[in-house]
């Protein structure tokens, strides 16, 4: 586990969601930057309990981290593309590096220098909902491995080279000022003993838990989206009603 400072800025996000229907609400605002800055993210937050995308999250994050005093850098791959995805890399006070990934919702940070008593290459449980996380990193690049209750494996590659900050806020820009299509929202919801994973994209929602996928059944309007969304984030439902609007007028 991540040493008690990284865990406690990590803890600030327990309860927030991913999701790019904020990233649409906001690119109608006329504004001249679409990527917010954390002052103003943290004021939407407090008046709508809205977060962002993966690259709000890891720019908060990175705030967070810089306020505790604890040495963090941004990390990604694809960037500027639509396929874009960042996270963050956190230093623990024995220079030991933890990977910080909001963006995909992971449950905690977990440790991926190889040459560290701790580091673990085997399965492991608690950082993923609703599966098994396995690292292998190799010099700048970390390869993760995701193995869900149903057997299926996917896999995911990260260069953990320090994305620079001017670089970083310029992928930022340009995945703000991409709109795509459909929908998307992913949040980490406390079932039982565990915390399950909540997905809404392209008008679908499913339920990840350890006990297998569970597919709701879909919502007939944009209200009872708007609802069963709030439920399960307590986002402000005009916000939320605008953003859907958005998307379905993309339809």
């Amino acid at each position: 586990m991540a040493s008690d400072g990284i865990l406690k800025v990590w803890r600030k996000f327990d309860r927030f969601p991913m999701e790019t229907l904020t990233k649409v609400w906001y690119f109608q605002k006329d504004t001249a930057r679409k990527q917010r800055e954390v002052s103003l993210m943290k004021e939407h937050y407090q008046q709508y309990g809205i977060t962002g995308n993966c690259f709000d999250l890891a720019l908060w994050l990175l705030h967070e981290f810089d306020q505790d005093g604890i040495e963090a850098y941004p990390v990604g791959h694809d960037l500027g593309t639509p396929h874009a995805h960042v996270a963050v890399i956190a230093m623990s006070e024995e220079g030991h590096r933890y990977f910080c990934d909001l963006g995909d919702q992971w449950l905690n940070p977990v440790l991926i220098d190889s040459e560290s008593k701790n580091y673990r290459s085997d399965r492991l449980q608690g950082f993923f909902p609703a599966a098994e996380i396995q690292v292998n990193s190799e010099g700048s690049l970390l390869t993760v491995e995701y193995h869900r209750p149903n057997g299926k494996v996917s896999s995911q590659d990260f260069h953990t080279t320090p994305v620079a900050i001017p670089d970083f806020l310029k992928a930022a820009e340009i995945s703000q000022n991409t709109i795509k299509d459909k929908p998307l929202l992913e949040c980490r919801v406390p079932r039982g003993d565990e915390i399950a994973h909540w997905e809404f994209y392209n008008w679908n929602s499913v339920l990840s838990t350890t006990q297998g996928l569970f597919h709701e059944t879909a919502a007939e309007n944009l209200e009872q989206w708007c609802t069963r969304i709030h439920q399960r984030t307590g986002y402000d439902q005009q916000v939320l009603l605008e953003a859907l609007h958005i998307y379905d007028s993309m339809r």
